[in-house]
């Protein structure tokens, strides 16, 4: 069970303005420097922070929309470790896919959507100046239209509320998709046609985000096949942005998620973290465990919660960089290379005490193995990290969009080949020689770990139902490619003149 030993050094560093790209390291590089430095950039002062800062809710914490995304899929679980962790089975639930109107995570999904809504139609219907020219408008419209994706693909049939304080019925999932595509379509003409300011949007934003909808659509519109028309438009609308001349890959796949990731080359649209100005991001809390503060001399102790599936974790080749990148494995260690205890060890784990992050683990619940699983380490977690971590969180990048545009041109003629391999060149693994489905989506996998894709894109490769580890085949569960509507929202509209309904199967 017990993985080869790797080695740790810690060098102090003085000079805290100096950049060392590529410092942060989450699986113990030996020999590595690492350091606690801040990198900032400030956020526009033009009126609409307080929209766009409601896409640090959720994204990259706990309780919300990235638990529904990761805790859903084979991706990602959170076992119960006796008494940790159990909360009342819902993360147990969602893994299982034993949906209910009161499983983890959906009302926050629910509300932190809607609170950004909120927040882009205040906006929308204020007459301040600053906020009332036709960019900003459209960076809102956009930014609304991104909440009403998420509420699209998650819930399906939701309000559209484009209005202050107005209610309005529940629109079917159909038209929740004509009015996000035709949103993002009405926008593009006034969003910026440059290089996106930090922390808003321009125009490839809205063609990116297309991209994913129109390869989504036969899910949207509850088609039995991929409408051709559909896989043109999305590889139309990402040719948009790959052909813009503004975004390259970056060359070392870690560079889009460091802690100074703020000139990342691909990203086109990012959630902003900031341990000061922009917190919500606690990875390093939800995954490590409670001694791998002293490994990087958290200011808080962490949570041992989140891990990844062992299954997942081997699908990666051993030479695969973004393996390195985005799993914490093996026996840990602190600041001077001593290993970290658990005095509270399982009585069954052959490595006892010392902490040793192994890719399988025991089983789901009731007594996970409180050392098991690799830990999701894709957003390096810096000396000195906070609970709210710096790292910002590509919410649009192009690898994706690279990677929406293989599948549609697969699925469209049986191209799609080259775009994949410029990313697995990049992760120096060998070049694919042939496509299937299977091979997109495990690619897909590799690549967009822990970016709360991996929900979206099993239902849409149709491997949602299938059975992973400790979890059966839900494949008589159709239905649930829906989330269930939350049923704090189900009892707050009852009185009201449009009550939500749920959504059938529940």
């Amino acid at each position: 069970m017990s993985l080869a030993v790797a080695t740790f050094s810690f060098v102090a560093c003085t000079d805290l303005d100096e950049e060392l790209k590529g410092d942060f390291n989450s699986t113990f590089n030996p020999q590595q420097v690492f350091k606690s430095v801040n990198v900032n950039r400030p956020l526009p002062n033009d009126g609409l922070g307080g929209a766009f800062a409601r896409v640090l809710n959720g994204t990259a914490n706990h309780g919300s929309y990235f638990s529904v995304q990761e805790v859903s899929s084979d991706e990602a679980v959170i076992t119960q470790k006796g008494g940790d962790w159990f909360d009342g089975g819902v993360w147990l639930r969602m893994h299982r896919h034993e949906f209910d109107p009161q499983v983890g995570g959906i009302n926050g999904a629910w509300g932190d959507s809607y609170g950004g809504i909120t927040q882009c139609n205040s906006l929308l219907a204020s007459t301040d100046a600053l906020v009332s020219t036709p960019e900003a408008k459209a960076q809102l419209r956009f930014l609304r239209a991104y909440f009403y994706w998420r509420l699209l693909d998650v819930f399906g049939n939701v309000k559209i509320t484009t209005q202050p304080l107005v209610d309005v019925p529940q629109s079917p999932r159909i038209d929740v998709y004509n009015f996000v595509v035709s949103e993002l379509l009405a926008v593009i003409p006034d969003l910026p046609s440059d290089k996106e300011v930090y922390g808003r949007v321009n125009r490839y934003g809205a063609y990116a985000l297309l991209s994913r909808l129109y390869l989504n659509a036969k899910v949207y519109k509850g088609l039995a096949n991929h409408d051709p028309a559909d896989l043109d438009a999305a590889i139309a609308a990402a040719d948009q942005v790959i052909n813009s001349g503004l975004y390259t890959l970056d060359q070392e796949y870690k560079d889009v998620f460091d802690p100074d990731n703020i000139d990342a080359k691909e990203t086109i649209f990012v959630a902003p973290f900031d341990e000061n100005s922009g917190q919500g991001m606690n990875f390093a809390m939800m995954t490590l465990h409670y001694p791998s503060q002293l490994t990087f001399d958290l200011t808080e102790q962490p949570w041992n919660g989140y891990s990844t599936l062992e299954e997942f974790y081997n699908s990666y080749d051993a030479t695969d960089k973004r393996r390195t990148q985005n799993f914490v494995v093996g026996p840990q260690v602190d600041l001077n290379g001593n290993p970290i205890l658990d005095l509270a060890f399982d009585p069954d784990d052959e490595d006892g005490a010392p902490i040793n992050y192994t890719p399988e683990i025991n089983q789901l619940a009731p007594s996970g193995s409180r050392q098991a699983g690799a830990r999701l380490g894709k957003f390096n977690f810096k000396i000195g990290t906070r609970a709210n971590m710096d790292n910002d969180f590509p919410l649009l990048r192009l690898g994706e969009v690279l990677l929406n545009k293989a599948e549609a041109e697969f699925r469209k003629n049986g191209g799609g080949l080259a775009s994949i391999n410029l990313l697995r060149a990049r992760a120096t693994v060998g070049s694919l020689g042939s496509l299937t489905e299977g091979v997109i989506l495990a690619e897909r996998g590799r690549e967009l770990f822990q970016e709360a894709l991996r929900r979206t894109d099993l239902i849409r490769f149709g491997a949602w139902t299938n059975a992973w580890w400790e979890k059966p085949s839900t494949v008589a569960k159709p239905h649930q490619i829906l989330m269930p509507i939350p049923i704090e929202q189900i009892n707050a509209t009852a009185g009201t003149a449009n009550p939500l309904t749920q959504n059938p199967g529940y």
